[in-house]
């Protein structure tokens, strides 16, 4: 159970910044030698591309429409990451165990990215900047400190981040109805604005004939 929450927080925090949780669960595995955790993610490799990648994504994901072009890039990406760390922390285990790992990391991965991308959207539409840095930096922060929590206390943190998680999606859900019914209203202006057709033949009135 501990293995698989784990998993469901790691698989949340990935689907925000999926290479912050490759470096913090590395850096934990390297500086405290957690059993729990595999060894291949405290290698210097791993720590030296995830912490690049970071560095990457931390500037791309400040910057206005910047950001949800680098989340269209990464919803293949930090699924797959989440789906594989699901099955790298199911250890020795037999093939449904790991099976279970990847799904449940895969998925909660993609259901949180669908609403970091979704939140996005919405952000990008106020005409200043800052608001995309703070939320940015927001994230960073909930993601750090869950999966750090979730190295210690990992049944604890999955319920923090099932928490975020539905939370998320109520928010996804409002912010897409409130989209659709701005939508609709200026479809229907558009309509009522529009300029009456031309009168002819179809409106019952007889069309005169040029004198000869």
């Amino acid at each position: 159970m501990e293995s698989l929450a784990l998993t469901f927080s790691s698989g949340w925090a990935s689907g925000i910044n999926a290479y912050l949780v490759v470096l913090v669960l590395g850096i934990v595995q390297r500086t405290t030698g957690a059993e729990e955790i595999p060894d291949v993610l405290g290698t210097w490799p791993v720590l030296a591309a995830a912490g690049a990648m970071f560095v990457i994504e931390f500037v791309a994901d400040k910057v206005p429409y910047v950001d949800s072009t680098w989340d269209s890039i990464s919803t293949v990406i930090r699924p797959t990451i989440g789906a594989v760390i699901g099955v790298l922390l199911a250890g020795e285990a037999d093939s449904l165990s790991a099976a279970v790992g990847g799904v449940v990391g895969g998925t909660s991965a993609l259901m949180s990215h669908l609403v970091k991308a979704s939140e996005r959207l919405a952000v990008n539409s106020s005409p200043e900047p800052v608001s995309n840095s703070v939320v940015s930096l927001a994230e960073d922060g909930l993601v750090l400190g869950v999966v750090w929590f979730a190295t210690e206390h990992p049944l604890a943190a999955a319920g923090i981040a099932a928490v975020l998680l539905a939370a998320g999606l109520v928010l996804m859900y409002l912010l897409l109805r409130a989209v659709r019914g701005g939508w609709r209203k200026l479809t229907r202006r558009g309509r009522r604005g529009a300029p009456p057709p031309p009168p002819g033949p179809s409106d019952g009135t007889t069309k005169p004939y040029p004198v000869q």
